[in-house]
């Protein structure tokens, strides 16, 4: 299919001015990013940068985004979809909005969207939006994310669609409200003033867009960049081979129930269209780990994206080839009153598995699996010996990723659909937490995928509470399936926890909420991705830089790779050679 048209606003207008205005969008989108992190509260926004900001056109469509988390885009265009069709003809110049409703196309209760409308010489042109998660908005549990919920209502405060500001008129009611249901308010309404401050200014530099070019030029180009990615999205989608591809999983535990939960997806390619059907996935599940329609889609989306263009800004004209189905009530297309508290784990799943059916047909652009769990812990406690301040952690673990045709898998980074986040620096948390870090390492011990390319290490992070007291609540996935090898290559290992208290070493991956005392040790191991190709095909000085950097024994690579040393250390190419002759190897 060939698109040829020309947008209205964009006719008379030069492509290189289009092509001005899109560099002009996009850094606008990125100092929105940049006055959110610098105003906020929550380390978890400044530090791991746990956000996404962008410009949407009337109807909710996404044309230009920060890079952040990278599930967060993808439900923009719901979240206004849900503001639309509320509020109809009654937005107004001053307008703000804010919700965080799971079931309207948002992702979970901490996760808390701002949009402000954007009119130009009252032409409503476009929202600006912003969307960050909350380290506390209320719930059984500080840092809401109770790993053991049971409904969505133990997790905190739910925003339907408001109006936070009405025609510039503050709605100190709903200030109110947040500030009586949170723990910690100051930092929850300056993580709110944050996001405020990020779409005021992107109000801000449409308007001098639109004052130098016009407004018509201006949303010329939202059309122009929407209808340009679309038509190279397609040519990409044409290129790859069409036909039907299936992948299977398991979730290991929904933190209720130890029982393994089967998912699945069928992925057609079918001319310029891809569909992915999840249909025949579990139903929802008791515990947390479920997540809404609107994040399923938004985590199809990440992946597309990836095998499409990963390279190219993201917008939703990226995304007009592909279709989501599933049924309502499943894993991944939960409905109210289902937890979604770890929502991450149930689109982890769903990104995965698009990965994995994939994988074979695109090896240039899909890697093996990864240890593709969020691995997210929540600490909180109070900092001082007299009740001191409370204080709130949330951290995602960082996650070995699979080996790819070409290079070993990456090492400690997000897992897939956290995207450009970043773990905290050991500064920042022995400095602002009642925590000591004893360790932050590679996990070799554990292991990775072998392969002609390996894969990447996860980590070890052990802390010591040094509070009198505190709370833990984890939810690790990835802890029983481990992560699948490609094209000849092994599987990679599996995450988990490991707690020492009271001189007790407690085992486990999907916990309920845990009291610790000072003294108490608390251990993440996050899992290696899985190994592309056949072992005995990587080359063996390869091998050799591995054994030397630490990442394996001459044992293993002996018994793994079919690598053998001789006393002095270099590599041995006869008992190499008949070792892997033996393999079967190159």
């Amino acid at each position: 299919m060939t698109h040829h048209l020309t947008p209205p606003g964009a006719k008379g207008t030069d492509p290189v001015t289009l092509e001005i205005i899109r560099g002009k969008l996009l850094a606008t989108v990125d100092e929105m990013g940049l006055v959110l992190a610098r105003s906020s509260m929550s380390p978890v926004i400044y530090e791991v940068l746990d956000f996404a900001c962008g410009i949407c056109d009337p109807s909710g469509q996404l044309v230009a985004q920060t890079n952040g988390i990278t599930v967060f885009t993808g439900t923009f265009s719901t979240q206004i979809g849900a503001v639309l069709r509320k509020f109809g003809t009654n937005i107004h110049p001053g307008d703000i909005f804010i919700m965080n409703n799971p079931y309207e196309g948002g992702t979970h209760l901490c996760d808390v969207a701002v949009m402000k409308p954007v009119f130009i010489q009252d032409r409503f042109v476009g929202f600006a939006i912003a969307l960050a998660h909350w380290s506390e908005v209320g719930g059984k549990t500080p840092g809401s994310l109770p790993p053991d919920a049971t409904d969505v209502f133990q997790e905190g405060i739910r925003f339907p669609a408001l109006k936070l500001y009405d025609r510039g008129v503050r709605q100190d009611a709903i200030y109110d409200i947040i500030e009586c249901n949170v723990r910690l308010p100051g930092m929850s309404l300056g993580d709110l003033n944050a996001e405020i401050a990020s779409v005021r200014i992107a109000d801000v530099r449409l308007g001098e867009i639109a004052a130098k070019y016009g407004v018509d030029r201006l949303t010329g180009a939202f059309d122009h960049i929407l209808q340009t990615s679309e038509r190279l999205s397609r040519q990409a989608v044409s290129a790859m081979p069409d036909g039907v591809y299936e992948a299977t999983d398991w979730v290991d535990g929904d933190g209720i129930s130890a029982e393994r939960f089967p998912v699945c997806v069928k992925v057609t390619i079918a001319g310029d269209r891809m569909i992915a059907d999840f249909t025949g996935s579990s139903p929802q599940l008791a515990g947390p780990v479920n997540c809404a329609r609107g994040a399923l889609v938004s985590a199809v989306k990440t992946v597309f994206k990836a095998v499409v263009d990963p390279k190219a800004p993201s917008n939703d004209g990226w995304f007009r080839p592909l279709e989501v189905v599933a049924p309502p009530g499943t894993v991944f297309t939960a409905v109210l009153p289902a937890p979604v508290g770890w929502y991450y784990e149930g689109t982890g799943h769903a990104s995965e598995l698009v990965w994995k059916a994939l994988a074979p047909v695109l090896p240039e652009r899909v890697s093996a699996g990864s240890s593709n769990s969020l691995c997210v812990s929540v600490l909180a406690g109070t900092a001082g010996e007299d009740g001191g301040e409370p204080f709130v952690l949330v951290e995602p673990g960082m996650v070995g990723w699979g080996a790819t045709e070409d290079r070993d898998g990456a090492s400690v980074v997000s897992a897939i659909t956290n995207g450009d986040t970043f773990n905290y620096s050991i500064e920042l948390l022995e400095a602002k937490f009642p925590l000591r870090v004893h360790r932050y390492a590679l996990n070799v011990a554990g292991g990775v995928g072998a392969g002609r390319k390996r894969g990447g290490f996860g980590s070890v992070r052990e802390y010591e509470i040094l509070s009198p007291d505190a709370i833990l609540s984890a939810s690790f996935g990835r802890s029983i399936e481990r992560p699948w090898g490609a094209a000849g290559g092994t599987e990679g290992s599996c995450n988990r926890l490991e707690i020492v208290k009271d001189g007790e070493t407690i085992h486990g991956a999907r916990m309920p909420t845990l009291s610790l005392k000072k003294g108490d040790r608390v251990t993440f191991v996050t899992g290696g991705g899985g190994g592309f190709g056949d072992p005995s095909a990587r080359p063996p000085e390869e091998v050799e830089a591995d054994v030397a950097g630490g990442y394996m024994t001459a044992a293993e690579a002996a018994s793994t790779y079919g690598v053998s040393f001789d006393r002095g250390g270099a590599i041995d190419l006869k008992a190499t050679a008949q070792a892997r002759s033996g393999k079967g190897g190159a």
